[in-house]
C-alpha cells in the first residue's frame, strides 16, 4: 500500500503507538490509520474532510468522526497530528484536542517541513515538552506530552469576521482557520459575482468556502432555492455563520463532489478548488465538470471562475458541448456552458 511521505516517517516510529489508544487528526489522505491498528489498542480518526471520512468510515476497526470540532467522548491517551499547511488551522486542531483530552495526553506530530511543521515546537511550548525524534523524506516527527491544563476550547472564538462590498451587496463574512479566503476576499470570486446573471430555481454553490458567493447570490436573488456544499466541515461551519449573521437562509451539505447531492439544479456555480494541502489538485473540479450534465436541469447552466492558466475549457466542451468565456481579467476567466 502506498503511503504519503509523512506516514512513511510515522511508520518508522510505530513503537510510540504500541498498546496506546490513538486519535489521528489533521492533514491526512491515506489509509495509514489502518496500519496503526496492528500495534495500537484502539485507533480513532477525527477529520474535517468529508471525502476522507467517507473513505475510512467503512473500516470496522476504526472509529471515525467528521465535523468542524470533535463532539464525541473518546477514551484517548495519544494524539497523532498530521500538520496542516495553514498555521492557524494547526493551532485550532491542537487547541481543540488538548482542551478535550487534557494533561498526560501524549502527542505525536508529523508533517512536511515546507508545511511549517517546525512551528510546532513554539506552538506546543505552553502545553509541555516537545522533542524531534526523526527527520526523513523532507518531513519531521515530534513527540510531546501535555503537562499543563489547556484553555477551554470555544469554536466561536476562532471565527474571523470581515466586511465585503461586492456586486452592490454589503455583507459580513465569518470564517474559520483553514477555509479558503480566510479573512480576505478572493478576486476571482469578486469577478464571478460582478458578472453573474439574475438567477432562478435551484442553485448550487459548489465548494462554498466561507459562503461568500452563496451569500451574495441569495441577497441579490432572494427567491432562489440555494444549496451550498463543500468537502470541508470548517468551510460549512463558516458558511452557516456567514448566512446567520446576514439573516440569509440556504441548505448546507457536506459532500465529496456530487456524492451526497440529490436532484438537478438550474445553476451550478463555483470558484472551484485546485489545491489540496500543499499540492495542486484538480480531480474534484474535473469530476464536477465531467458529471455536470447529470446534475443540471434541461437548459441549466454551469458557471465557474478559474485562473486563466487552468485548462478547463476542453473539459467543459467535452462535458457540455460548448464553453464560453463570458468575462475575463489578466488573471481570471469566467467560463459558462448551457445544457
Amino acid at each position: 500500500m502506498s503511503y504519503t511521505a509523512a506516514s512513511q516517517v510515522v511508520a518508522r516510529q510505530l513503537a510510540f503507538f504500541e498498546d496506546r489508544k490513538v486519535l489521528v487528526v489533521g492533514e491526512l489522505s491515506d489509509a495509514f490509520p489502518l496500519e496503526l491498528t496492528n500495534v495500537a489498542k484502539s485507533v480513532a480518526i477525527f477529520t474535517t474532510n468529508y471525502g476522507y471520512y467517507r473513505s475510512m468510515s467503512h473500516h470496522a476497526q476504526l472509529e471515525c468522526h467528521f465535523g468542524a470540532q470533535l463532539e464525541a467522548s473518546l477514551d484517548i491517551d495519544m494524539v497523532l497530528i498530521y500538520w496542516p499547511k495553514a498555521k492557524a488551522e494547526a493551532d485550532y486542531l491542537l487547541s481543540m484536542v488538548l482542551a478535550k483530552f487534557g494533561p498526560d495526553t501524549e502527542v505525536c506530530i508529523v508533517g512536511e517541513n515546507r508545511s511549517g511543521v517546525r512551528s510546532a515546537e513554539k506552538m506546543f511550548q505552553s502545553y509541555g515538552p516537545l522533542t524531534k525524534y526523526d527527520t526523513a523524506r523532507r518531513c519531521s516527527f515530534y513527540w510531546g506530552r501535555c503537562d499543563n491544563e489547556a484553555q477551554p476550547f470555544d469554536i466561536n472564538q476562532w471565527f474571523r469576521s470581515y466586511p465585503i462590498n461586492v456586486a452592490g451587496v454589503e455583507l459580513t463574512v465569518r470564517s474559520l482557520p483553514g477555509v479558503f479566503s480566510h479573512g480576505e476576499f478572493d478576486k476571482g470570486s469578486e469577478l464571478l459575482l460582478n458578472t453573474l446573471p439574475s438567477l432562478r430555481g435551484r442553485v448550487l454553490d459548489f465548494g462554498c468556502g466561507a459562503g461568500v458567493i452563496g451569500a451574495v447570490m441569495k441577497a441579490k436573488n432572494p427567491r432562489i432555492e440555494l444549496e451550498l456544499c463543500d468537502i470541508s466541515a470548517l468551510a460549512l461551519a463558516s458558511a452557516k455563520e456567514t448566512f446567520e449573521v446576514n439573516n440569509l437562509t440556504a441548505t448546507f451539505t457536506a459532500t465529496d463532489v456530487y456524492s451526497a447531492l440529490e436532484g438537478r439544479y438550474n445553476y451550478l456555480i463555483s470558484n472551484p478548488p485546485f489545491h489540496a494541502g500543499l499540492k495542486t489538485f484538480y480531480r474534484a473540479t474535473e469530476d464536477f465538470i465531467a458529471h455536470a450534465p447529470n446534475h443540471l436541469a434541461e437548459g441549466g447552466k454551469l458557471i465557474i471562475v478559474a485562473n486563466s492558466f487552468l485548462r478547463y475549457p476542453p473539459l467543459i466542451e467535452q462535458s457540455l458541448g460548448q464553453c464560453e468565456i463570458s468575462a475575463k481579467t489578466n488573471k481570471f476567466n469566467i467560463y459558462s456552458s448551457t445544457k
